[in-house]
């Protein structure tokens, strides 16, 4: 008797568990695919609320869940942990940094995207972005031991420079982060510090054109920029950062009435701040130009790679590269196609539809175009405050206020991972709402981070250097 040996089934690599790559693999979970999800961190990450983790308002279990738990019940998904170091097309693996190297049929790239200092990396120490928990935690602590350190601080000056918060970037990370430093100043500090007021701390917030919240109309821009200087918040926009250092940071605009602590040079004047956080740039993944380099693709400014319009590489149709990492277009029937922005509604349609590809070409399809959906665009300002810009069959539907901000607060409890952290983020919020309180306040490795004692940033990054030990 003869013996047949069964079809192997395909194999899928899927790179990168945020949004993007948590929608594709979900997507093929019936399908007789074998799947292979790797990520250099253990967990999933709700990015939009990663802010209110950098400023104590909720503990990082409550935005994060760990992927092997999202994939438990899907048993042709397997989970690697694992850094990717190097794409192989022409033997199709991926390679990882521990020697590990996994063969695919298909691959999906949804690596995401890291900072960008528009090639001033320098800056990196002093002004640290929002990517990532390891970010958040890092942010937290630079915030509320910047108050301790005001609290110690003899000299009126030096004390200013640590009560001075700058957040560079007026896009919705950067808006949400100003309003919340802002509402920690006024609210949840006060009472607790005997040589200080924490009301009395200057929040700034530099945006590079000439108005925040540039995805928004701008009306609804406006109305962002009002609340926020409602909250207390300096705003000041066409500022652009030329340079950053351990005391400060120089802006390029001159301003008028500068206040104390601030002077000014020809073109440009200087703030002095303990506390800078960056919100302006993002670069995509290193990954994409190596895959570029491999493939014959192109890149654009910020390294995303250039795909065919169904999120597949022109020279190479097994790769399909999503989120961040993609520079795609939508494709509606009739129309010119259009930019699809990086945003995280953006990164799960696209992981379902490189999955429905893949389908297709499995079966021998054809594959379609990808189509974006656009549902709209809203960001919080503070408490009670947020803009919201809905899209509808009907026409735009744009609110401000209290009412945009419950619809904000509603629509991310929604979409939240796992009801666990949805009962998590709203008690905590409701608790947070009636009292002020920010319970997430914990600061771990106070030894080795002398900005508790007054240290300059430069310290502060040699100290932690010493800590880490030599980068593996």
């Amino acid at each position: 008797m003869t013996s047949v040996t069964p079809p192997a089934r395909p194999r899928i690599v899927i790179i990168g568990c945020g949004f993007g790559g948590l929608e594709a693999a979900r997507a093929l979970r019936s399908a007789p695919v074998d799947v292979t999800v790797v990520d250099r961190t253990n967990h999933h990450l709700f990015q939009p609320l990663l802010y209110q983790v950098a400023t104590a308002g909720l503990s990082a279990p409550a935005i994060a869940a760990p992927i092997r738990h999202l994939f438990r019940r899907q048993a042709n998904a397997t989970v690697l942990l694992g850094e990717v170091v190097r794409i192989d097309v022409q033997a199709r693996a991926v390679h990882l940094k521990d020697g590990l190297a996994l063969p695919y049929d298909h691959l999906i790239v949804a690596a995401g995207a890291a900072h960008s200092y528009f090639g001033n990396d320098q800056w990196a120490p002093y002004a640290p972005g929002l990517k990532t928990l390891d970010d958040a935690f890092d942010i937290r602590g630079r915030i509320l031991l910047a108050f301790e350190a005001a609290e110690k601080e003899p000299e009126p000056q030096r004390r200013a420079d640590w009560l001075t918060f700058v957040v560079i970037g007026g896009g919705p990370t950067g808006v949400e982060m100003a309003g919340t430093l802002a509402e920690i100043a006024r609210h949840t500090l006060p009472g607790e510090f005997r040589n200080i007021d924490p009301a009395t701390a200057r929040v700034i917030l530099l945006e590079g054109s000439d108005r925040v919240m540039q995805s928004m109309p701008p009306t609804l821009s406006q109305r962002a920029q009002e609340q926020l200087e409602k909250l207390g918040v300096d705003v000041r926009v066409n500022a652009r950062v030329t340079a950053i250092d351990e005391d400060g940071l120089t802006v390029q605009k001159p301003a008028a009435g500068l206040p104390p602590g601030e002077t000014r040079a020809a073109d440009s004047y200087r703030i002095r701040s303990k506390c800078i956080i960056w919100g302006a740039g993002v670069a995509a993944s290193p990954l994409g130009r190596q895959l570029a380099e491999s493939t014959g693709a192109t890149v654009d400014r910020a390294g995303r790679v250039v795909v065919e319009p169904d999120l597949s590489l022109a020279s190479q149709p097994e790769i399909s590269v999503i989120g961040d990492l993609a520079a795609a277009k939508s494709h509606t029937p009739g129309q010119e196609p259009l930019p699809v922005p990086g945003v995280s509604p953006a990164a799960k349609q696209m992981g379902r539809a490189a999955a429905a590809n893949i389908l297709r070409r499995i079966a021998g399809q054809e594959t379609a175009a990808f189509r974006y959906r656009d549902y709209g665009n809203l960001a919080t300002i503070g408490r009670n405050s947020a803009v919201v810009d809905l899209a509808s069959p009907l026409g735009p539907v744009r609110f401000s206020g209290y009412f945009a901000w419950l619809f904000w607060l509603f629509a991310h409890v929604f979409f939240l991972i796992g009801f666990r952290n949805r009962v998590v983020v709203l008690m905590d919020w409701a608790w947070a709402y009636w009292t002020f309180a920010r319970q997430a306040r914990v600061v771990t490795g106070l030894a080795s981070t002398p900005v508790q004692a007054g240290a300059s940033a430069s310290e502060v990054a040699a100290a932690e250097a010493a800590h880490k030990g030599p980068a593996a």
